[in-house]
């Protein structure tokens, strides 16, 4: 038994990644542990897990447990491509910026970015990439990667994502969607999951499990078979193919069998709307981005950030112009929210 080695108490805005573990996981994982199960997927709860990803998303639909995000965009989109292939993206998307190109790295393709203002794609900022086909001397467009929601906090209608995949299909090229916070838009829109993905056109997805509430693990999940080759090698090849896999598949039972993953996206979203409203009822704080998800985009002095930053940990966004990041999780609290309201409102009246 290993002691505490941190302060329970101590909150934080800085990511839902640094929240802890559903108690409904802990006790999914905790019946898991009972007795012997096989190994690689082999296993009862991988079984039922795949039947509840399809009620999700369709019959059609196949998940593949991995261990992280990345992992599960970088085998999604080496699934996807050939070896000269590129992906469209936004230039501040998770695959472009935040994952020490790995996408390049270790799928071996080549990202083409297209400024994004607001993290969201068009056909017409897609059409900025998308082009010569067939020129030798040009990496081939083939995929178009959305983030849901955005990496600024915004969030695709399912008519926007349908628009951009027929613009894509149109093309000859397949769609991605890197859905690390796909549960918080859906909550967020009032929509099921499918209709974000499956029913708008999505081929491949990349299903985020750590930022709602899990201990570990997201899922790829295949839409359309037809878009994907040599999925189950590329995993292994990968070092994403878990050998206890029951372990990340129970967790998934925990969130999607019920309504947990609504519950917990809905509550961060929640909190986020309540953290925007006090925080721009302060004067001289600017909330700079609409609150669409679970993520408050603000503008505060540089000095009121690194005090504030002292008493509840967040990241500054952009150095140059003062931005920063609030997120807010399953477990934040409005006593969270309103003790940070009140730290930064003391803060700022003292400059």
């Amino acid at each position: 038994m290993i002691s505490r080695a941190h302060d329970p108490a101590e909150r934080g805005f800085a990511s839902d990644n640094h929240a802890g573990v559903h108690p409904e996981v802990l006790t999914a994982l905790a019946v898991a542990n009972e007795g012997h199960q096989p190994s690689y997927g082999a296993d009862v709860y991988t079984a039922r897990m795949q039947e509840v990803f399809r009620r999700h998303f369709g019959e059609q639909a196949q998940a593949y447990p991995v261990f992280n995000g990345t992992g599960a965009n970088v085998v999604a989109l080496q699934a996807m491509t050939d070896r000269w292939s590129a992906v469209i993206c936004a230039d501040g998307s998770h695959i472009h910026t935040d994952e020490c190109g790995a996408p390049e790295r270790v799928a071996g393709l080549k990202l083409l970015p297209v400024p994004a203002p607001d993290g969201k794609l068009t056909p017409e900022l897609i059409d900025r990439q998308a082009w010569g086909w067939g020129d030798e001397h040009r990496a081939q467009p083939k995929v178009v990667s959305l983030t849901q929601a955005t990496e600024l906090g915004t969030c695709y209608t399912a008519e926007e994502i349908a628009q951009i995949c027929a613009h894509a299909h149109a093309r000859g090229m397949a769609v991605h969607m890197d859905g690390a916070r796909l549960a918080n838009a859906a909550a967020s829109l009032g929509v099921p999951l499918r209709a974000l993905t499956t029913d708008a056109g999505v081929d491949v997805l990349s299903f985020g499990g750590t930022k709602n509430g899990l201990l570990a693990g997201e899922a790829i999940v295949v839409l359309n078979p037809e878009a994907v080759r040599g999925m189950v090698f590329l995993r292994k090849a990968a070092m994403q193919l878990a050998s206890k896999m029951r372990f990340i598949s129970a967790q998934f039972l925990a969130l999607l069998e019920g309504d947990l993953w609504l519950r917990n996206a809905a509550h961060a979203n929640a909190m986020a709307r309540r953290l925007a409203a006090a925080a721009g009822r302060v004067p001289g704080v600017r909330i700079v981005r609409p609150v669409q998800a679970n993520a408050v985009f603000a503008v505060i002095p540089k000095d009121v950030a690194e005090r504030l930053r002292k008493r509840f940990f967040f990241y500054t966004w952009d150095e140059r112009t003062g931005e920063v990041r609030w997120m807010c999780s399953f477990d934040t609290t409005e006593q969270d929210v309103d003790a940070f309201a009140a730290a930064l409102a003391e803060e700022m009246s003292a400059r």
